[in-house]
């Protein structure tokens, strides 16, 4: 057997048992040619038009001439690249290329033409707002690039591209401005991705598994985000971003709290607006936090700190409760934690429904049938609303889980464990690195200088160089993000 069919049986023992691999033969002037592709995952009108078509048009005289003209590249409009080992042509095919084997040759031309089903561009799901773009990633990594291309039009906008997984194939692309971003974070990303020893990538979060910097640590150390908006003004301001093929969202690299508790739609209103609702944000991601176990605490332990008319109403609506404090918001939470998780199982159009509902019926008939106290009622429900408050959707979640320890604490040991246990967090977070990055900055190190974008936002006169927060190298001027 020749060369050539080594090959072409190479290729096919290696996709054997694919029956959606397609071998076409053709007959050119004598010369047996196979063309090998998966229909479903490649252009069908590119594969007619710019590689079968050429070939049956061909007219040269004999099969020197043709093997002359498949080396220099004369017969396709289709860019493609010669492979000779089977394995890698086969790699190549299950990724939407076509391979041309032709007879006598051994090597075969590979055509990159993949097409695979996407959705179209449509409005953020989970980072809406009322003024600003409406755009949002999808699961196409080209599309999602381009969409980047149209906001940050400059040559120092570059991508590096991997590919991840030992059998998903994946590709990953980092994208930073070259000039801006800090290298050591860049050279770091760049060799952890080259050290990701995993079966397949199928969302973001397994690379965030992978590269986390602290791993004994519940609280997010990339910023999610689905919105090209924010990958742009990030970029603008020295940080990295990481797109994933096969996920609509990106992560942002360095992190830090502050930015987790920022929104985009902050530098879409006037400074006035977004620093009030930037400041009333921050209030109630600690109140989401704190709020149930301050409660518990002091109703249990110090109740001489509350007013005396409010106390009397307190201790009338817990009169006939049969739990204790702790027990009781045990109960609530643990019951509003389901009714926000059956809202996000159950079908969209009935899931808030649902939720809402469900929660005023059965805190009511908790009520009612004296199992709760209203004022348990209440500061649950107050905790569940400032829950969404949050921006970042981990950091929500972190929260939530964190609710329940201080909870705990509260109920058993009063103010003292609550504020034992919140100096803990705090120190915890201070300890936090993320890619050089202290994820308390800048308000631990103080950095002054970045105050003016961290509790509230200055307007956009007074922020004209870029945040020290995220190392960039060029200091000249800063934009949204």
């Amino acid at each position: 057997m020749n060369k050539s069919g080594d090959l072409l049986a190479g290729i096919k023992e290696i996709l054997s048992n694919n029956d959606d691999v397609t071998y076409m033969p053709l007959q050119v002037q004598g010369i047996r040619c196979t063309l090998i592709y998966i229909q479903s995952i490649i252009n069908l009108q590119t594969l007619q038009e710019q590689i079968a078509s050429p070939l049956l048009a061909l007219s040269l005289s004999n099969a020197k001439d043709i093997k002359q003209a498949f080396g220099e590249g004369s017969l396709f409009t289709c860019p493609y690249q010669q492979a000779a080992e089977p394995s890698s042509i086969a790699f190549a095919i299950v990724q939407g290329s076509v391979a041309l084997c032709l007879e006598g040759s051994p090597t075969a031309n590979v055509f990159e033409i993949p097409s695979y089903e996407k959705r179209a561009v449509e409005e953020s799901k989970n980072e809406q707002v009322v003024i600003g773009p409406r755009e949002a990633f999808i699961e196409d990594i080209e599309v999602n690039v381009s969409l980047l291309r149209n906001k940050i039009k400059h040559p120092d906008l570059k991508i590096v591209r991997y590919t991840l997984g030992e059998y998903t194939k994946t590709r990953a692309y980092i994208v930073y401005i070259e000039g801006l971003c800090e290298n050591s974070i860049l050279e770091e990303l760049n060799r952890q991705f080259q050290h990701i020893d995993i079966d397949g990538v199928l969302g973001v979060n397994y690379l965030s598994e992978e590269m986390k910097t602290t791993r004994r640590t519940p609280f997010p150390q990339f910023q999610y985000t689905e919105r090209p908006d924010t990958v742009a003004a990030s970029l603008l301001e020295g940080r990295i971003a990481i797109l994933l093929d096969g996920t609509p969202s990106s992560l942002l690299v360095p992190v830090s709290i502050f930015s987790l508790l920022q929104s985009s739609e902050d530098y879409y209103q006037s400074f006035y607006s977004a620093s009030w609702i930037r400041m009333i944000r921050f209030v109630f991601a600690l109140v989401s936090l704190m709020l149930p176990s301050l409660y518990v605490a002091i109703t249990t332990f110090q109740p001489d700190i509350i007013p005396t008319d409010l106390l009397v109403t307190i201790a009338a609506a817990r009169e006939n409760i049969p739990f204790s404090a702790l027990t009781e918001a045990f109960i609530m939470e643990l019951t509003f934690e389901a009714l926000r998780e059956a809202g996000t199982r159950i079908p969209k159009p009935v899931g808030q429904t649902i939720s809402i509902i469900g929660a005023i019926v059965i805190g009511q008939a908790a009520v009612d049938a004296g199992i709760v106290s209203t004022p348990m009622v209440i500061v649950v429900s107050i905790t569940g609303i400032a829950a969404y408050i949050v921006p970042h959707y981990e950091l929500g979640l972190t929260f939530r889980l964190l609710r329940f320890p201080l909870l705990f604490l509260g109920g058993t040991t009063g103010l003292l464990g609550v504020l034992a246990a919140t100096y803990v967090v705090y120190g915890h977070l201070c300890s936090i690195n993320t890619f050089g990055t202290p994820y308390m900055q800048p308000l631990a190190p103080l950095l002054l200088s970045d105050w003016k974008d961290m509790l509230f936002r200055a307007p956009s006169y007074f922020m004209k160089k870029r945040p020290k927060t995220y190392g960039s190298q060029n200091r000249r001027r800063q934009t949204h993000k």
